[in-house]
């Protein structure tokens, strides 16, 4: 275990795959739930969220929270967990959105535009996870 990301790590997370947010505050056992999200320069991992949902109102009480991203089926066997202290951000949110729908959707298809537009039309915050724990397991 270590406490950053390594280059290999961020080659990885900067691809279009699925997260597992797990908060802390929440129900026992934990319940993951994907999300999208961006490992950018800082080493952070950052997502985005409505600002009235139930994550984001736990992490408001413990900010703990953490993040496994798997490779996909059909893949050799790879992961990465990233767990620390998260901030909500009320800025960056929307820009974020639109960056990672352009990464996980083809927004030329008019459905998910719209779809875009539907979240770009909501008060949206911005989470960033600082790592405190890095696990990882290739095969």
């Amino acid at each position: 275990m270590s406490t950053d990301l390594t280059p290999d790590d961020l080659e990885f997370l900067r691809r279009p795959l699925h997260g597992f947010l797990s908060v802390a505050a929440g129900p026992v056992p934990p319940q993951p739930r994907p999300v999208w999200f961006e490992a950018p320069e800082d080493g952070t991992i950052q997502l985005f969220s409505e600002a009235d949902a139930l994550k984001v109102r736990r992490l408001r009480r413990d900010p703990r929270a953490s993040l496994v991203v798997a490779a996909p089926v059909g893949e050799r066997e790879r992961w990465v967990a990233v767990t620390g202290r998260v901030t909500v951000e009320p800025d960056g949110a929307h820009e974020l959105a639109a960056r990672l729908a352009a990464r996980y959707w083809d927004l030329e298809d008019p459905r998910r535009a719209e779809d875009l537009a539907g979240i770009l039309a909501t008060a949206q915050v911005r989470l960033v996870i600082h790592p405190e724990t890095v696990s990882r397991y290739a095969y």
